[in-house]
């Protein structure tokens, strides 16, 4: 499942009385086949392009990966901190290496 795939399949909106416009819900956090975890957002309110509610999506934010991933490292808003600092911009194919490197997203 590529990271467009699974944005979509998580794609989950709320609508408030009131207001005319979507709000999304947070995804939750990816588990991989050998444990490594990591956040992936894209929606009008992340560093994605596009910004957005609607994908699919060329870059998206990540965050709060499990372990310091090095593919990511150059994206990281505190470089010095991996594993609790926000990534933003990363290109697709990148998080979907990065997912791919660690078994795929767990089933």
């Amino acid at each position: 499942m590529t990271i467009n795939e699974y944005l979509e399949k998580w794609r989950v909106v709320e609508k408030f009385a009131g207001i005319d416009r979507e709000f999304l819900k947070v995804r939750p956090f990816i588990t991989c086949e050998d444990g490594f975890k990591i956040s992936v957002q894209a929606s009008e309110n992340h560093y994605c392009t596009p910004r957005s509610n609607r994908g699919p999506y060329s870059k998206v934010e990540c965050g709060y990966p499990s372990e310091r991933e090095k593919d990511l490292l150059d994206y990281a808003e505190e470089p010095n901190n991996p594993t609790d600092t926000v990534y933003g911009w990363v290109p697709v194919d990148i998080i979907d290496a990065v997912i791919e490197k660690h078994g795929g997203i767990a089933k």
